[in-house]
C-alpha cells in the first residue's frame, strides 16, 4: 500500500467539514404558512446553534431567542401584525420551534420630506422627492425606507448642497390602514459653488498645475464626481503615495458661498532604484536594471532609465512621461535608446526614439497616436521564393524607419492585474516609411481580443480566451526590414516552442518572418487556496506569407502552470510542450515571469 500525503489531507479536510455541517444546525425551525423567500429570512435570522438541546430548559430558551429574532426580522419585512409563540417538542430529545403566523403586510404611503433650518430651491426639492424611489402600495419593508433617506440626501448633494444631512425620520405605523408612512427630516443646508483648489504641505507638485486640472470652473455647482474626477486625475499619473480631494470646511465658505477644494499630496520617493531577471528556456536569461525620478518638474512627471542585458534583447535608455499633458487625461511619453537584438531571425542594432500622446478613455481604456523613429544597421539572411529553387540573399542594411505609431486597449475587464471577467481588445495600425539602402511603404496592423468567463460562484475557475490577428499589407518579404515582420512562439504567444519557433525555417534553419499571423490560446485557472492558482492552457498558431492569414500551417501547444498571487500580480510559472514537435524543437520549454499570460 503507498501512503499518499496530498490525498490523505484532502479526505481529512472533508470529514472535518461534513463534521462541522452535522453539528450545526438550526436555533429552533420554524413552522407555519408563508412564502418560500420570507420563511427563507426567517431561518437566517434565527441562525445556526452547535449541537442539539440537553434539556426542555434549554430548547425553550433557543426558542425565545429565535421568536425575538424572527419578530425582528418580520417587523423590518413590514409584517406588523404577527403572531409568534415558542414551543418544545418531545421528551428525550426536545426541539425547539417558533410557530409564525405573519399576518398581512403593511404598504407604503406617498413619503414625504420636511426641510429642517435650509431647505432647496424648488427643482433640488423635486430631484430628492424623486430620488427617494418608494412608491406607494410597496412593502413597507425598513431597508426600503432607510435606502430612499440616503438617496434623497445623495441627490441633493449631486444637486451642490454638498452639506445635506437627515435628522432621525417619523415612521407612522397604521395598525387600521395597513400602512407605512414614512416622513424624512432633511437640513439641505446652503448651495455650495466651487471655488478654486488650495493645496495643502510643502510638496514637490507646482499648485498652478494641480489647479489647471480641476473639471470645474469657479462658480459652478459642487458636484462630488467632479471632486472625485480630480482626485483620479492624480492618482492616474502614478507618482504619489496618497492623494486626497475635498471641499474645505463649511467657515471657509465666501460671502458668495463659494468654497475651495483642498487636495493633499503624499509624494513618492523622489528616486527608485530597482533590478529584476527573467529566465525561459526559449529565450535565455536577462537582468534589468531601473532607475526612476518623480515629479522633477513639479507637475506629476515620471523620467525612467533603463539598461536591459539579454540574451536576445539589450537596450540601454530612457522615457519621461508627462501627465494630462495640455488636456486632463493626456499624456505625452518621450524615448530614447540604444536597441541590441540577436535572434535566430535578424541581427539589429539601432537607434531608438519616440514621441507619443495618449488619451485616457473612461477609467481604464485609452488610445495613442504619435511617432516613431529607428536608425540602425540590419543583418538579415533570407531566401528569395521567388527564385527556383529558392536563393539565399544576405542583407547588411543601414536603414532609417520612420513610423506612425497608432493604438487604442478597451478594457472592460474587472481586474487590470487579475481579470475574472470580461472582455479587453487591443488594436494597433503602423504605416510605415522605409529609407536608406532600400525605400518602402507598408502598413502594418495587429488586433487582439481576450474575454474571460467565470465557472464557479466568486470566479474560482475561470475560463481565459486570446485571439490575435495581424497582417502587413504593402511591400514584400524581402523588402520589408526583418524587424517589422511577425514571428510566433515563446512566453507571449505559443507556448511550448522556442522564441520565434512557430515560424517556419528556411533551409538555413532560421525563422522566416511572415506578412500575417493569426494566434489563439485557451486557459483554465482554478484558485487553490488564497494565494495559488493551477493553469492548464492549449495554445495555436501560424505564420503566412500573404497578406491575409494562413490556417494551413497551425501548430499547437499545451501545458500546465501554477500562479502565485500577490497584491501587484501574480507569479507566473509555466511548463509546455509542443504537439507537433519537429526536428530542432525541444521536448518542452519553461516560462517563469510576473503577470497572467493574458
Amino acid at each position: 500500500m503507498t501512503f499518499r500525503p496530498t490525498l490523505f489531507l484532502a479526505a481529512l479536510a472533508i470529514c472535518s467539514l461534513a463534521a462541522q455541517a452535522a453539528a450545526a444546525e438550526p436555533r429552533a425551525a420554524i413552522r407555519g404558512d408563508m412564502d418560500a423567500e420570507l420563511r427563507r429570512l426567517l431561518e437566517r435570522a434565527v441562525g445556526l446553534v452547535d449541537g442539539a438541546p440537553e434539556s426542555r430548559f434549554e430548547a425553550r430558551r433557543r426558542a425565545q431567542g429565535a421568536m425575538a429574532a424572527a419578530e425582528a426580522l418580520l417587523r423590518s419585512e413590514a409584517y406588523y401584525q404577527p403572531v409568534l409563540e415558542d414551543v418544545v417538542e418531545g421528551e428525550e430529545r426536545p426541539s425547539a420551534i417558533v410557530a409564525v403566523q405573519p399576518g398581512p403586510r403593511f404598504l407604503l404611503t406617498q413619503p414625504t420630506i420636511s426641510w429642517l433650518e435650509t431647505a432647496p430651491d424648488a427643482e433640488g426639492a423635486a430631484q430628492a422627492q424623486a430620488a427617494i424611489g418608494l412608491k406607494p402600495g410597496d412593502p413597507g419593508r425598513a431597508v426600503d425606507v432607510i435606502a430612499g433617506e440616503g438617496r434623497a440626501v445623495a441627490s441633493l448633494s449631486r444637486n451642490g448642497y454638498a452639506d445635506a444631512k437627515a435628522e432621525p425620520r417619523r415612521v407612522v405605523v397604521d395598525h387600521a390602514a395597513l400602512t407605512v408612512a414614512p416622513e424624512y427630516h432633511i437640513d439641505s443646508g446652503r448651495l455650495v459653488l466651487l471655488d478654486g483648489v488650495v493645496l495643502q504641505g510643502a510638496g514637490r507638485t507646482n499648485p498652478a498645475w494641480v489647479a489647471r486640472l480641476a473639471p470645474w470652473k469657479a462658480g459652478d455647482r459642487y458636484d462630488p464626481e467632479q471632486v472625485g474626477e480630480l482626485e483620479r486625475r492624480l492618482l492616474d499619473t502614478g507618482v504619489y503615495d496618497g492623494v486626497g480631494v475635498a471641499l474645505s470646511p463649511l467657515d471657509q465658505t465666501q460671502a458668495d458661498g463659494r468654497r475651495p477644494v483642498v487636495v493633499n499630496l503624499n509624494d513618492r520617493p523622489r528616486r527608485v532604484v530597482e533590478a529584476g531577471a527573467t529566465w525561459s528556456t526559449a529565450e535565455g536569461a536577462g537582468v534589468d536594471f531601473l532607475w526612476t525620478r518623480y515629479n522633477r518638474l513639479g507637475r506629476a512627471d515620471t523620467l525612467a532609465l533603463e539598461a536591459r542585458f539579454a540574451d536576445i534583447d539589450s537596450r540601454i535608455g530612457g522615457d519621461l512621461s508627462l501627465p494630462h499633458w495640455r488636456k486632463p487625461g493626456r499624456t505625452l511619453k518621450l524615448s530614447a535608446g540604444v536597441v541590441k537584438e540577436d535572434t535566430d531571425a535578424y541581427d539589429r542594432t539601432a537607434l531608438v526614439l519616440a514621441a507619443e500622446l495618449q488619451q485616457r478613455i473612461g477609467r481604464t481604456s485609452y488610445f495613442n497616436y504619435g511617432l516613431g523613429l529607428d536608425a540602425g544597421q540590419y543583418n538579415e539572411n533570407r531566401y528569395d521564393y521567388t527564385s527556383t529553387p529558392p536563393s539565399a540573399v544576405t542583407f547588411d542594411r543601414d536603414l532609417a524607419i520612420v513610423t506612425g505609431r497608432t493604438s487604442a486597449y478597451i478594457d472592460n475587464s474587472n481586474d487590470p492585474l487579475n481579470p475574472t471577467r470580461g472582455w479587453r481588445m487591443t488594436v494597433s495600425v503602423q504605416p510605415t516609411a522605409v529609407a536608406g539602402e532600400d525605400t518602402i511603404l507598408f502598413l502594418r496592423s495587429e488586433s487582439q481580443a481576450t474575454a474571460y468567463l467565470p465557472l464557479q460562484d466568486q470566479a474560482r475557475t475561470v475560463l481565459a480566451g486570446r485571439v490575435r490577428i495581424g497582417a502587413i499589407i504593402g511591400g514584400s518579404e524581402l523588402s520589408i526590414p526583418s524587424d517589422r515582420l511577425f514571428y510566433s512562439g515563446g512566453g507571449g504567444s505559443v507556448r511550448g516552442y522556442s522564441y520565434q519557433g512557430v515560424n517556419p525555417e528556411l533551409p538555413d534553419e532560421t525563422p522566416r518572418g511572415g506578412l500575417s499571423l493569426f494566434e489563439t490560446s485557451l486557459e483554465v485557472r482554478h484558485d487553490i487556496g488564497q494565494s495559488f492558482q493551477a493553469v492548464a492552457f492549449l495554445d495555436a498558431g501560424a505564420v503566412g506569407f500573404q497578406e491575409t492569414p494562413n490556417l494551413t500551417n497551425m501548430r499547437y501547444g499545451a501545458g500546465v502552470g501554477v500562479r502565485y498571487k500577490l497584491p501587484f500580480g501574480p507569479i507566473r510559472a509555466d511548463i509546455a510542450m509542443p504537439l507537433d514537435q519537429r526536428d530542432g524543437d525541444s521536448a518542452f520549454q519553461i516560462y517563469i515571469s510576473i503577470g497572467q499570460a493574458f
